[in-house]
């Protein structure tokens, strides 16, 4: 019989202490462990306002053997000039919530995670060097969860704000072991780089890609607008491409868009989702020469894991408020 449900409502600052960057790392792997064996993810719907400027986006994962599914939504812009973010979780067996959580907190975590599952996937085991374009958020959550997955000996960071860029080094630098220096300029960053990230808002190409050398692994993840790309098509062309779902590769996929638009690729030109690889049904990287790209456009794959872990632990630790819902059963009645 259908029974009134209870979920758990956490807000932002209750789930922000709740995990370190490996362990997002280690649910956000099994969730596209899952994706490669099947488990159903659809990329971002985004609606656009003009008057105000604002966008509202979703996207929805069922993570069959995590036991959650649900979803992010957020709106971004409008007349606060803001972001909210809000992520249900049900349990994948009953279809019950679970929790509603603020989602602000955790986004650059869980988003951290994925680029680090796509760094561990396809960059060279020995890979020492890291580069980062871009010195926010975004790009914090980045270097903390793939300084996780290889043993780096130096990060370069660019932005294009002197301050910015130096405070980030700074903060890195206390935070984490490798050496964190600031560069003055993208190709000062990616030289002798093993590991590029891109963690900006830029519509433009951020670095020459004939400035790789061969056996560069890059992770973008800043951008997911059919007309703003991050990489070059030079970047694409030479690169094994990996995207985080195939279904967005031709909706919202810049930097893959633009290459198909200047004819150096075709559709072919993508190698296998994420989690097709590891899953193991797909190879990875398969030369030492190999340049490879891991494009992160975000999906409710890496959300719902994070979600859930960030979920149980909160439970265990007695936070959050219960919060009741209704059945349809009970309450869809028109009256």
């Amino acid at each position: 019989m259908t029974t009134d449900a209870t979920a758990l409502f956490l807000q932002s600052d209750e789930v922000a202490d709740l995990a370190e960057p490996a362990e997002y790392v280690d649910v956000v792997r099994e969730g596209y462990r899952q994706r490669g064996d099947g488990a159903p993810a659809t990329p971002r719907t985004t609606l656009f306002a003009d008057e105000p400027a604002g966008m509202l986006t979703g996207y929805l994962a069922i993570l069959p053997d995590t036991g959650a599914m649900g979803g992010y939504t957020y709106a971004a812009g409008f007349s606060g000039r803001d972001a909210h973010f809000t992520l249900p979780i049900f349990d994948a067996d009953s279809g019950d919530p679970l929790a509603v959580l603020d989602g602000a907190s955790m986004n650059p975590h869980k988003t951290g995670a994925a680029g680090a599952v796509g760094v561990d996937a396809l960059a060279r085991r020995d890979a020492s060097d890291l580069a980062v374009i871009g010195s926010g958020a975004q790009a914090r959550g980045q270097v903390r969860a793939t300084a996780t997955v290889r043993d780096f000996d130096r990060i370069e960071v660019y932005s294009p704000t002197a301050s910015n860029r130096e405070s980030f080094a700074a903060e890195m630098n206390d935070a984490l072991d490798p050496t964190v220096a600031a560069v003055a300029s993208p190709a000062a960053a990616i030289e002798g780089a093993d590991v590029v990230i891109t963690a900006t808002n830029a519509s433009e190409p951020v670095f020459d890609g004939d400035l790789l050398e061969p056996g560069t692994h890059v992770t973008a993840m800043g951008q997911y607008h059919p007309e703003k790309n991050e990489l070059d098509a030079t970047t694409i062309e030479r690169a094994t491409y990996v995207p985080d779902l195939r279904e967005r590769v031709t909706q919202d996929a810049g930097s893959f868009i633009n290459a198909l638009d200047a004819g150096v690729v075709d559709e072919d030109h993508v190698h296998a989702e994420l989690g097709d690889i590891v899953a193991g049904n797909a190879p990875g990287r398969q030369s030492p020469e190999e340049i490879t790209v891991f494009d992160s456009g975000g999906t409710a794959i890496e959300t719902v894991a994070a979600g859930h872990l960030l979920y149980e632990r909160a439970k265990a630790e007695g936070r959050g408020e219960e919060i009741d819902f209704a059945p349809a059963s009970k309450a869809l009645t028109g009256r």
